[in-house]
């Protein structure tokens, strides 16, 4: 790389637009979309879709919502040309959709074009030629006037043919295709003399898309361009001003978004951004980002996953597992700190009235796009205390006390730290058993027990219990189940211990729901060791979790 770029590098200049109002505004309602993931996205591919891999992609487009769909360049190849006339003549098109289909402006390739589109219901012709000085001087070699002249005579004949086939509702979209590094005044000039041409009207409409062809400036310059096409096209009113963002410097969805709040109405991209270079602005980031904002998009991915799918196996490529929203990380936490942020989150959620969505970390409710829970959290050596306790919450119903989530954290973090590898859930899961052991313990297993009240507030208990040597009975007194238990335990075994916490809840609303029971015992020289127990008695779960806390040494 260059020590001085600007050697070799010239910014793109800025619109002069000092009084520019797009900063004031917000975005309220979805664009007019148009996915030309059929098209544009397609010829961004090294290997262009077949048939059977277009038309599955045309049923995810329509699924999805999408009314505007441009499905080919029929000039350009016989299979574009066939999969438009498949289209057509298998009355694959519902009534309320309109194809599109882009031409060069030459004759004979707009002659092709109409072929393709014979007896079509609904059909929008876009035609579009490069503006730019750049291609100007060193592509076409050709005056500004030479330039205007091609697009001219191109919607002359446009016109003409789609006047001569009436049966058709004709709509025409012109695209000088290197809008954003087009002089503003040239771009409506030209725009201007094709409008004047196509006399736009409710009987004959327009749309006039403005391209980032190739992204030169930041998305403010940008939506400058817009504004200013905006407010000094004559026809303002009388056409759909549409936005085609790529992606070149990464900011296709920033440029598309602040486009509309400069007076675009509609957006054309692809799912996922496909397209040549780094691709088009992703249409599914930025109709969830609206979504985000309580603004209805007007698509439908509440089942992303299958859009994911269909996308990879269509365009064989994959969607990156951090995409926004659709990656199969997008809404996975690792980090400590995000993990407890998200959990206090649900934790509330839960015990909230409202259904608004407020959670730390998670823009939208991935349940909302068809995405369970279960990926929300996952566990690696950089996770800390909640994300385990996540997983045992959501799968098994375990909502662990604060100090027993620090003990089960310690252990996995040192499994993680051993092994280098992230914890799954049934890694989780068994550690918990072997360390807590939440259902009976091979060598020690409550069989019965019976107690009976003493009065003052004494109670005397009877234990069986299923040792690894056999069965025993231990007898004890106390002011309660547990310390009837615990003075058992120490008579019978010469060992001291203090129970120091104890939680307990059931593992469900339903009368019939299992109980399960947490308790800490403190031994001597400072030890501390949790058990766990389960069962549809919430006596019987305390009690085997008591058991459970103690040591497996040869006292026992």
């Amino acid at each position: 790389m260059l020590q001085d770029p600007s050697q070799k590098y010239l910014p793109h200049p800025p619109v002069n637009l000092p009084d520019r109002q797009w900063p004031n505004q917000q975005l309220t309602h979805a664009p007019r979309w148009l996915s030309t993931d059929l098209r544009d996205g397609n010829q961004a591919l090294a290997e262009p879709m077949d048939s059977a891999r277009k038309l599955r992609f045309w049923e995810l487009l329509l699924k999805c919502g999408f009314k505007e769909i441009e499905v080919a360049f029929p000039s350009a190849s016989e299979t574009d040309f066939q999969f438009v006339r498949q289209l057509i003549e298998e009355r694959r098109i519902p009534e309320d959709v309109t194809i599109q289909v882009l031409t060069q402006a030459r004759s004979d390739l707009i002659e092709r074009t109409f072929a393709a589109l014979q007896d079509a219901h609904r059909a929008t012709v876009h035609l579009y030629n490069a503006t730019a000085p750049l291609f100007r001087r060193l592509v076409f070699r050709q005056s500004k006037e030479e330039i205007v002249q091609l697009a001219v005579s191109a919607t002359r004949q446009i016109r003409a043919l789609c006047e001569a086939h009436p049966q058709t509702q004709w709509s025409y979209e012109y695209s000088p295709e290197t809008f954003c590094f087009t002089e503003p005044d040239f771009a409506l000039q030209i725009c201007e003399a094709v409008a004047d041409v196509w006399e736009p009207c409710a009987e004959r409409p327009m749309i006039i898309n403005l391209p980032a062809t190739v992204e030169v400036n930041t998305p403010n310059v940008y939506a400058d361009q817009i504004e200013y096409f905006c407010r000094r096209f004559s026809r303002r009113n009388a056409v759909c001003i549409s936005v085609h963002p790529h992606n070149d410097r990464g900011s296709g969805v920033a440029s598309a978004e602040l486009a509309i709040l400069a007076g675009a109405d509609r957006v054309e991209g692809c799912l996922f951004g496909n397209g040549d270079r780094t691709g088009n602005v992703c249409l599914v980031t930025m109709a969830m980002n609206l979504y985000s904002q309580g603004i209805s998009p007007r698509l439908d991915f509440s089942d992303m996953k299958q859009v994911v799918e269909v996308a990879e196996q269509c365009n064989q490529l994959p969607v990156h597992p951090r995409h926004p929203y659709a990656g199969k990380l997008a809404f996975t936490a690792f980090s400590g700190s995000h993990q407890d942020a998200i959990k206090k989150g649900f934790t509330a959620r839960q015990q909230a009235s409202s259904l608004r969505w407020e959670m730390p970390y998670l823009p939208v409710d991935p349940n909302d796009i068809g995405c369970s829970y279960e990926a929300v959290i996952r566990v690696n050596s950089q996770s800390g205390k909640s994300g385990a306790a996540w997983m045992l919450e959501q799968n098994h119903g375990l909502m662990l006390p604060r100090a027993l989530q620090q003990d089960f954290s310690r252990h996995v973090q040192a499994r993680t730290d051993r092994d280098g590898n992230e914890m799954t859930l049934a890694a989780i899961w068994q550690l918990f058993r072997e360390l807590y052991g939440p259902h009976k313990l091979a060598g020690r297993q409550l069989l019965d027990y019976r107690s009976e009240s003493q009065g003052e507030g004494l109670l005397s208990l009877q234990v069986r219990i299923q040792m690894e040597a056999g069965v025993i009975t231990l007898q004890g007194k106390g002011n309660g189940l547990l310390s009837a238990a615990a003075d058992a335990l120490q008579s019978r075994f010469n060992v001291a211990f203090a129970i120091e916490d104890y939680h307990e809840h059931t593992l469900g609303r339903h009368s019939e729901s299992r109980s399960a029971a947490y308790i800490r015992c403190t031994f001597a020289k400072g030890e501390s060791r949790w058990g766990v127990g389960i069962d549809n008695d919430v006596a019987r779960a305390s009690l085997q979790a008591l058991l459970n806390a103690l040591p497996s040494d040869d006292r026992f």
